[in-house]
């Protein structure tokens, strides 16, 4: 038996073990997703039991460095924890944006205080994050804010507003887009900060979107006192590190045109049932439901392999915007199809026999994906020129 072999005997029989049954099941929404955190929402107890066992062992990030809470794997080791994992339907463990976005600036940009001191509460759950980009006048154009940084000496004085800032009224801490210098270009005089939510002089107000949730806020800072010790890389020199933290969001939320376990075709045929040879009797239906879920496979084995070719730590580059585009088109038409498949009931908003309107509100939700993140709009550009070299 081969180390890898051996690697891969090992995991299996401690994920048995350890991954309680609860939490081999699929996640029924977004509230059922563990994101840690001072104060963080439990839908079930077991989800701080998985996290922190997986916590224990690094696999929270199983790749990043052990010194910084991660397990130290390389890349093959991940991919059979991907595997293992995959093969008894166990859940992430942990779900944040300190895991797929700031922690990977961290890795690249930040010095050694501050991977020591933010990295490894990341990984075992302990802070969780909200990101402070998009401001009411700069949100694709986003050079353009305002937010302004103060010097005053060990320390700045933040005065500004974000918007779209997601779960700010949960988080714990900020990673936050600041201007220092007003004297260059746009993209020149912008810093990259972070600072504590509890900080006196932050508010937060959720934002009600048209799905009835509230995942997104508007953030105000009034006088925030922000430690030069959490600048990140140098001062001025921000917008390097936020264009690069935007392929690994960009690259989270492509994660949404990803095939779920449960496919839209096994759900059509629970609401819809078969015909006499045990297909869906509506053939446009049927090769409408096959075409999507045959792209959405192509889809997920793109993504596996060009993460694959990517080196670690790297992110996707401009192909993030080739994702982030086509996988929120993906989840687009798989709510699309869920409003066809689930028929009346599906239109409902709220109820039992509507399941709380889930199957509408999911829909108007994934409308958001085409937006957040960078528009669609912006994606193309980008795939344009820095893609196939078109010229502006």
């Amino acid at each position: 038996m081969n180390n890898l072999e051996q690697f891969r005997a090992e995991t299996r029989a401690w994920l048995e073990e350890n991954c309680p049954l609860s939490m081999r099941e699929p996640v029924s929404g977004f509230e059922d997703i563990y994101t840690g955190g001072r104060h963080p929402e439990v839908a079930h107890p077991d989800q701080q039991v998985w996290c922190e066992r997986m916590a224990q062992r690094g696999w929270t990030v199983p790749q990043w460095p052990r010194e910084y809470g991660g397990g130290g794997l390389g890349k093959e080791e991940a991919k059979v924890l991907q595997q293992e994992m995959a093969r008894i339907n166990a859940r992430r463990p942990l779900d944040s944006f300190g895991i797929s976005m700031l922690g990977p600036a961290l890795l690249h940009f930040g010095n050694e205080e501050q991977k020591l001191e933010h990295l490894p509460p990341i990984a075992c759950g302990e802070i969780r994050w909200c990101q402070g980009y998009s401001e009411p006048n700069a949100g694709s154009d986003l050079a353009s804010l305002q937010t302004r940084a103060e010097d005053q000496g060990d320390h700045y004085i933040i005065n500004g507003q974000k918007v779209w800032t997601s779960y700010a009224d949960k988080a714990d801490w900020i990673f936050c887009l600041v201007r220092t210098d007003n004297s260059g270009s746009k993209h020149e005089g912008i810093s990259f900060i972070l600072f504590d939510m509890a900080s006196p002089g932050v508010t937060t107000r959720p934002i009600r979107l048209i799905s009835g949730s509230s995942p997104f806020c508007e953030t105000f800072f009034d006088n925030v006192k922000a430690y030069k010790r959490n600048l990140v890389g140098e001062e001025g020199k921000g917008w390097t590190i936020a264009k690069y933290l935007l392929t690994h969001e960009r690259e989270m939320i492509s994660g949404f045109g990803a095939a779920p376990k449960k496919s839209v075709g096994e759900s059509a045929l629970e609401i819809l049932g078969a015909d006499a040879s045990g297909r869906l009797a509506n053939g446009i239906l049927r090769q409408t439901i096959a075409q999507y879920q045959l792209d959405a496979l192509a889809f997920s084995a793109t993504m596996s392999r060009v993460g694959d070719e990517a080196k670690a730590g790297q992110g996707l580059g401009a192909a993030s915007s080739i994702f982030k585009y086509y996988g929120t088109e993906l989840n687009k038409r798989r709510n699309e199809l869920n409003m066809a498949v689930g028929g009346e009931p599906a239109l409902g908003w709220e109820g039992d026999v509507y399941d709380g309107g889930g199957t509408s509100r999911d829909w108007l939700r994934s409308k958001g994906n085409s937006i957040e993140g960078g528009t669609t709009e912006v994606q193309l550009n980008i795939i344009a020129k820095r893609v196939l070299g078109l010229p502006d």
